[in-house]
């Protein structure tokens, strides 16, 4: 089996900055076409630079995609962009994920909806639209190809979905919802040849625990103590656990939740922020 990627055509979201950026970096040093999706265009022109004249013989292997994907036309817009640049799509990367701290006990806080609409339906919605463009593309294959994998998907989701933090109620719900929704198109999308996968992260250096170590700075201590590995890993960590899901390597597994947090969850309380 192969770890190869080189070739395939990959939508990442979240990538202008933290591990959406690491992952899009890594995927394109190795090969793969990508297409770096995110809202904030600033962030993607700084990172990736303007898209380039896709007349020129040197094109090159990304592109990138400024949008809202809470909004549905905008989905719309990013799997047309992808195609009209690679004419297919391969892999789906939903790495684009907020958080945010709340009283639990606020009627008027809006933040499970906020999180559940961006970290989870987003990333739902994208990926209804990547499966049914994945099967289109399986219809062209030969009728007796049963075997050839059409597609994969990987969710980014935190260990927040089962640690008890009252102040990250929010985020643990939406990253909870996150784990089941992975499991349940994995079984959904079985028969089409999609697997989907997750990758629950933690003690990881993310965009969101670099602002909060910024804002409290004995957070790296207390998260540090916490893991047994003894650190904080940077987002790059994280980026070949994607490629091994996306990959050959992996071909016989889907609605798997891989947990990358230095054994964090092992000794996680509630003290520590689930980053």
């Amino acid at each position: 089996m192969s770890f190869n990627i080189a070739g395939k055509t990959a939508i990442i979201t979240g990538a202008a900055n933290g591990i959406g950026l690491s992952i899009a970096r890594h995927f394109a040093d190795h090969g793969a076409n990508v297409v770096c999706a995110d809202m904030d265009e600033a962030g993607l022109l700084d990172q990736w630079g303007p898209n380039p004249d896709e007349t020129s013989d040197e094109a090159g292997n990304t592109r990138i995609f400024a949008g809202d994907l809470r909004e549905k036309l905008t989905i719309a817009n990013l799997l047309s962009a992808t195609i009209d640049a690679f004419e297919r799509v391969d892999i789906l990367i939903n790495a684009s994920r907020q958080v945010s701290l709340a009283d639990p006990l606020d009627v008027d806080d809006k933040s499970v909806t906020c999180l559940l609409d961006q970290n989870l339906m987003t990333s739902l919605r994208l990926s209804q639209q990547v499966a049914k463009r994945m099967i289109l593309q399986g219809e062209e294959l030969d009728e007796d190809d049963t075997e050839t994998p059409l597609g994969a998907i990987v969710n980014l989701s935190s260990i927040a979905s089962t640690r008890t933090q009252p102040g990250l109620m929010a985020y643990s719900i939406a990253s909870a919802a996150v784990d089941q929704m992975t499991r349940s198109l994995a079984v959904a999308l079985a028969p089409n040849r999609i697997r989907v996968n997750a990758v629950s992260f933690g003690s990881l250096m993310s965009a969101s625990l670099r602002n909060t170590i910024r804002e409290n700075p004995e957070t790296r201590q207390d998260i540090i103590d916490g893991t047994p590995l003894g650190r904080i890993a940077p987002a790059a960590d994280i980026t070949e656990a994607v490629q091994f899901l996306v990959s050959e390597a992996s071909s016989f597994m889907t609605g798997q939740i891989v947990q990358v947090d230095g054994g964090r969850s092992l000794l996680d309380v509630v003290g520590n922020p689930a980053h």
